[in-house]
């Protein structure tokens, strides 16, 4: 009986989605030769699809309760990559395969396809960086992409008006990226959840309007141009060099904000930041200084959004205010959440997925976003936790046996 309930609902899913997707699944206007097209057997597809995809749906939703049930509390289990990682067998194959892949990536592809992958690497690290804030921290940051902003602008009027290199404002982008996430965290340091996200998404929007609107200043819309790529010791690359170049510069600084984050997430500071995200009260009545530990965490989340910003800058050659919009602030938070709140492994495994799917589903140009959109739906439903969670840490504590 249950079956057949289950049946009916998904009939009663695929009757409304048809009744919702005919206007644009079924009727196609020629405004050429001013005729109308009826496509019905569109409309016949996507009742088929969206019954199987809606019983398969109902059908995933009752295991997911069923091994709830079953599964004894308070257990932790490793998740399917960290059970494969911490296994020496596969980790060390693994490990060399992904060196070689890496090594041999910008030889045996295209410049598009090396230029892909290097956005990609670049949200790895803007991913990391908002993971100090949101993942550990547990501060809701929706203007982050206003220090990615500071970054790009830091090295783009540096180097227009005083023909500084990339290696020189690297370094700068960050000490701005830090400079500004002090400057916006004193404001909310009472402030927490909502309202912490509308004042971030506040400022946010402040920067992208001022870089707008302030001619003298950023060029307004228009923007800078001719920005300088990374050079290598004064020598001319070609374009194709340049991309090879930039692509092993942003495996070196990925692998650096790995260990840098993982450093810290191990560290004091990065103990005091879990603390803060599961309850502030009592982390401020453990003697932890509430203050420094959100400062610090906007400053080094902010410090990673500037030296991308930087790479951006020098990677396009080109900015202005519209690469900076809030849509930017949105995806890095979705690979964070996607990922695994404060999951390395998962951040860097969110943002190939969600950089790299829309690029190769251009062959389904229409219907790209809309599979996007599914994928993302099933992952918040199906596995909340994120891709690869963060497994928390339990301590047992044993008395001495000895007299």
């Amino acid at each position: 009986m249950r079956t057949l309930s289950e049946i009916k609902k998904s009939a009663l899913v695929s009757l409304w989605f048809m009744f919702l997707t005919f206007p644009i699944m079924v009727i196609r206007v020629n405004t050429t030769e001013k005729l109308v097209l009826w496509r019905w057997e569109n409309m016949a597809y996507m009742g088929i699809v969206s019954f199987l995809f809606s019983f398969v749906w109902r059908y995933l939703l009752w295991r997911k309760e069923t091994g709830k049930k079953n599964q004894p509390g308070g257990i932790e289990t490793l998740s399917y990559f960290q059970r494969i990682l911490s296994d020496r067998r596969y980790a060390i194959p693994a490990f060399i395969a992904g060196i070689g892949f890496v090594v041999i990536f910008p030889f045996v592809m295209d410049t598009y396809q090396t230029n892909i992958m290097i956005t990609a690497l670049m949200y790895i690290m803007l991913g990391l960086g908002l993971n100090i804030v949101v993942g550990l921290a547990g501060l809701l940051d929706l203007g982050y992409v206003a220090f990615y902003a500071v970054g790009a602008y830091t090295y783009g009027l540096l180097n227009h008006h005083f023909g500084l290199g990339f290696w020189t404002v690297l370094p700068l982008g960050a000490v701005m990226g830090a400079f500004f996430g002090i400057l916006l965290g004193f404001p909310v340091l009472r402030l927490r959840g909502d309202y912490l996200a509308i004042v971030t998404l506040g400022f946010g929007e402040i920067i992208r309007l001022i870089l707008e609107n302030w001619n003298e200043f950023s060029f307004g819309p228009s923007g800078i141009a001719q920005i300088s790529r990374p050079s290598l010791f004064g020598i001319q690359l070609s374009l194709s060099e340049s991309i090879i170049y930039l692509y092993f510069i942003m495996i070196g600084m990925v692998l650096f904000t790995i260990f840098v984050v993982n450093r810290l997430q191990n560290s004091r500071i990065g103990r005091a930041w879990i603390a803060l995200r599961e309850d502030e009260i009592a982390c401020q009545a453990m003697g932890i200084d509430k203050t420094r530990t959100k400062l610090t965490a906007f400053a080094l989340g902010a410090t990673w959004a500037g030296m991308v910003g930087v790479i951006f800058a020098a990677k396009t050659t080109f900015i202005n205010p519209a690469s900076f919009t809030f849509l930017e602030s949105a995806m890095i938070l979705a690979i964070v959440v996607l990922g695994g709140m404060g999951s390395i492994m998962g951040v860097a495994v969110a943002a190939l997925i969600l950089i790299l799917l829309p690029e190769y589903l251009r062959a389904f140009s229409e219907y790209r976003m809309l599979i996007f959109g599914a994928i993302m739906v099933l992952m918040m439903v199906f596995r909340p936790q994120g891709i690869v969670p963060n497994v928390r840490r339990s301590y047992t504590f044993k008395p001495n046996e000895h007299p």
